[in-house]
């Protein structure tokens, strides 16, 4: 079973008029004014799933900072992995310090979503007291076993939209804060996972953490997959196309053409997602 465990679905009245939702949502219209940005609806999800041969995928909006639109984001979520149960897994995003975050949090997951994500500071740093700010969220998260997939970016290389500011310092500390937590690093965990190589502190700091492969074609060579898997092993790697952005077959010919074994594609394509959602319950 093959597992995309990083996609984005708007609502219609998001895809129909997205210029309607850019005042005061900053980090959206950044990434979203972009010419050829492509906003994607559940549909054509699934009608993509079904070209590339994705059996089920996880998915998720944006982490708007307004409450009504991250409501309506959530809402349509909710709608679509109701209806297409087996096809789509959904989790919960929001900005993670916007005012009614948690109530929300609260409500999706009674509802029966499956996670947190992706969340992001876009325009902000995680300093100490977004760490401090973060706690409930946390607090929720383990109190329904649910993880958290957290946007992250290399802090060196080539600008796009969307890259932020967050360094790996800054990476760590929240890791540092959140130590019971099962949380997923997004685009590689920005070369997070390098330095669990490092003899002291990072083994144990990483030790509940997930790095996924969302927009690895645009950032690295396929060689990462092999070096990736030899310095955390491949049940850490969990595969993530970050559909629209990219299809998935394109993370799925650069993985058979890494040189892995069988066993290793199976884990990073499907097996890993499923054992994490598995603990869920």
């Amino acid at each position: 079973m093959i597992i995309d465990f990083h996609t984005h679905i708007f609502p219609p009245e998001v895809r129909e008029k997205r210029e309607d939702f850019f005042d005061r949502e900053p980090a959206f219209k950044l990434l979203y004014s972009v010419r050829g940005s492509r906003l994607s609806g559940a549909e054509e999800l699934i009608r993509n799933m079904d070209v590339e041969g994705i059996d089920k995928s996880v998915v998720f909006g944006f982490p708007w900072y307004n409450q009504d639109y991250f409501k309506r984001s959530n809402d349509y979520v909710m709608d679509v992995v109701e209806r297409y149960s087996e096809r789509l897994i959904g989790f919960s995003s929001f900005f993670p310090l916007a005012e009614g975050a948690e109530k929300e949090l609260e409500r999706c997951l009674k509802s029966g979503l499956s996670g947190i994500g992706e969340l992001a500071f876009y325009a902000s740093t995680i300093a100490d007291d977004t760490l401090e700010a973060f706690r409930p969220i946390a607090e929720i998260a383990r109190r329904y076993n649910v993880p958290i997939l957290l946007h992250t970016n290399e802090s060196v290389g080539h600008h796009y939209p969307g890259k932020t500011g967050i360094t790996l310092r800054e990476i760590c500390d929240l890791l540092k804060y959140l130590p019971d937590n099962r949380i997923i690093l997004a685009h590689w965990g920005g070369g997070l996972f390098f330095y669990h190589l490092m003899k002291r502190d990072l083994k144990g700091l990483l030790k509940n953490t997930w790095f996924d492969t969302a927009a690895s074609p645009y950032l690295y060579d396929k060689d990462i997959y092999s070096i990736a898997l030899r310095i955390v092993g491949p049940e850490r790697i969990l595969f993530g196309s970050d559909f629209p952005l990219l299809n998935p077959g394109r993370y799925l010919k650069e993985i058979k053409e890494a040189g892995l074994s069988k066993d290793a594609i199976e884990k990073i394509c499907g097996e890993n997602a499923a054992l994490l959602l598995t603990k869920l319950h």
